[in-house]
């Protein structure tokens, strides 16, 4: 991974920089929206308007991986991996050396697999798609393009995942079930059926107690 350029100046694109570094890459340099634009320099390394990345550093001598998170449903970072694209860069994949994936997995491009996350063997994953630190993705499981998947979240065997979904730390997927297009899985929950398009579960959060109105003793 050398000469590369990361779209994103947040704590994502920090955690990628030391990631690649750590690994012996090199990141050339940070590009970003105009509107977002304060700076020139992050961290010693560059900062450059994303409309002028390739004037910069052409497409034909660095790569690129877009570090957007989930916002908007994962929409705002598919249309940078476009736009990238466009541009004529080549866009990375990360899979952390600590992750276990099995050795038939294909990636499309912009991909993320976290540290001590497993990939089941015949699972697949799409295209532009980020799972987290310490996931287990089932076998025969599909994610199909722009999803995120948090850390801790389990997904049981022939999961699929459709595109633009989200799915909270720790969140537990049943087997054999599927998560229609832009399902939003919060924190913790424990999904037992499919959705729906673009629905939504939460779960609640724990309830607040006194230490004077419980029986614990410290």
């Amino acid at each position: 991974m050398k000469n590369i350029i990361l779209f994103g100046t947040g704590k994502t694109a920090q955690v990628m920089r030391y990631h690649i570094e750590r690994e012996g890459g090199s990141v050339a340099a940070f590009t970003i929206d105009r509107e977002f634009y304060t700076t020139d320099k992050l961290s010693d390394i560059p900062v450059v308007l994303f409309d002028e990345v390739d004037t910069h550093y052409s497409p034909e001598k660095y790569s690129m991986f877009i570090t957007v998170g989930y916002k908007n449903l994962n929409a705002l970072r598919a249309e940078r991996v476009e736009e990238a694209e466009q541009k004529g860069y080549s866009l990375i994949n990360y899979v952390s050396p600590s992750a276990i994936v099995w050795d038939d997995l294909k990636l499309s491009v912009n991909c993320k697999i976290g540290d001590r996350t497993l990939m089941q063997p015949f699972s697949e994953i799409g295209k532009n798609v980020f799972v987290g630190s310490g996931c287990v993705i089932g076998h025969h499981s599909k994610i199909m393009d722009h999803c995120f998947i948090a850390s801790g979240v389990t997904l049981g065997g022939g999961v699929t995942v459709e595109p633009y979904c989200f799915l909270g730390t720790g969140s537990v997927v049943r087997n054999d079930i599927t998560l229609k297009r832009s399902t939003v899985i919060g924190a913790g929950v424990t999904l037992l059926e499919s959705t729906e398009p673009e629905s939504v579960y939460l779960n609640r959060s724990s309830e607040k107690m006194s230490i004077s109105s419980t029986s614990l003793t410290l």
